[in-house]
């Protein structure tokens, strides 16, 4: 049975038509229509680019080195975890603007169960992820229950998880010294990759897996697309939202464990901004801010160009406030992009 909403029948990455793919070109005509299709163009002519520089400048600009590419890899999976996160929720249509605050309030249990408590690291992680996912499930119950806007309950959420990261700890930074294995698997490297940009790589390939070939996926797109839509085909609005912002909140937490065994310290007033980056990669990846539309792929890519930005702005010893202006010009232009050349690559 057809919804009211066209959309519903449609994949969930967007492209048009039931017809399986038979070939290769039919298969990259199919990726054309989706949001993906455009950030990855951005972002491999920035690549380019960035390379292009590299080789002429391979001493005042040094973004092929070893060291820089090294750092780029542990940088974000810090951002992209939370991304992918936020951007399912997006999808669903709705937002979460705690997710930093809240990571970095269930990363200070952690280390405080681990510190005062001497309880393991892997069973005060596994609290933290737990707590992480039950504050997120807290934001979809108050949102739905009471008909509010997600941003104003979870604007309300991001002040009470910073001030509650103070009340429990206060203002010092915390140590998280965890034992060796769970340091190797969480923040070691195998060469120049860290092993979280591996747990990145394995979320985003498990989140494309659910959101393109699971019914959970398929819900998640029916309702962000259209709910009075998806209700009438006897899909639980309530319950899918809840499910997405649970994921969100499980993502910050995971992402404030690992970013915390990155560096074996956490700062209380970390966290602030996480949230807005977060958004940022999402629509820079080509999630609709209206819901019903994203991809993993585009997600991925837009924490990546964010975290590149960084990179050249960095190794052009620009000032850090240099890049909130670019991030924010970036978000225009990609709205502006994913709209205009994005018909061209639906066609």
């Amino acid at each position: 049975m057809v919804g009211a909403d066209e959309r519903l029948p449609i994949r969930p990455d967007g492209s048009s038509g039931t017809a399986p793919n038979n070939s290769f070109a039919d298969w990259v005509r199919g990726f054309r229509r989706t949001t993906d299709a455009s950030i990855l163009v951005v972002f491999v002519v920035i690549q380019i680019v960035c390379i292009a520089a590299a080789l002429i400048m391979p001493t005042s600009f040094r973004y092929l080195s070893g060291p820089n590419i090294s750092v780029m890899l542990q940088a974000i999976p810090s951002l992209g975890i939370v991304a992918l996160g936020v951007g399912v929720l997006m999808i669903a249509g709705e937002f979460d603007l705690s997710v930093g605050t809240a990571a970095t309030f269930v990363s200070v249990v952690a280390a405080m169960l681990m510190n005062d408590m001497s309880i393991s690291v892997w069973i005060a992680s596994a609290v933290a992820i737990v707590l992480g996912t039950l504050i997120g499930a807290l934001n979809g119950l108050i949102t739905l229950q009471f008909a509010m806007p997600s941003f104003i309950v979870t604007l309300g959420g991001l002040l009470f998880w910073h001030g509650m990261t103070f009340l429990v700890h206060g203002a010092q930074s915390i140590g998280f010294r965890p034992d060796p294995v769970f340091q190797f698997v969480f923040g070691g490297s195998l060469g120049l990759v860290g092993t979280s940009f591996l747990w990145l790589i394995l979320c985003c390939v498990g989140f494309h897996m659910m959101l393109q070939h699971h019914r959970l996926g398929n819900q998640i797109f029916a309702v962000g697309g259209n709910r009075d839509a998806a209700t009438a085909i006897g899909i639980s609005p309530r319950k899918i939202k809840v499910i997405a912002f649970s994921i969100a909140g499980a993502m910050a937490a995971f992402s404030g464990i690992i970013n915390a065994t990155r560096v074996n310290s956490i700062n209380p007033a970390q966290g602030q901004g996480v949230e807005l980056q977060a958004i940022a990669a999402c629509v820079i990846g080509g999630v609709a801010l209206t819901g019903g539309r994203g991809g993993i792929l585009g997600i991925f890519l837009g924490a990546a160009l964010i975290y590149t930005i960084q990179d050249v702005l960095l190794l052009m010893r620009a000032p850090g406030f240099y890049l909130d202006i670019f991030v924010g010009a970036l978000i225009v232009i990609a709205v502006i992009f994913n709209q205009v050349a994005g018909n061209w690559f639906r066609r």
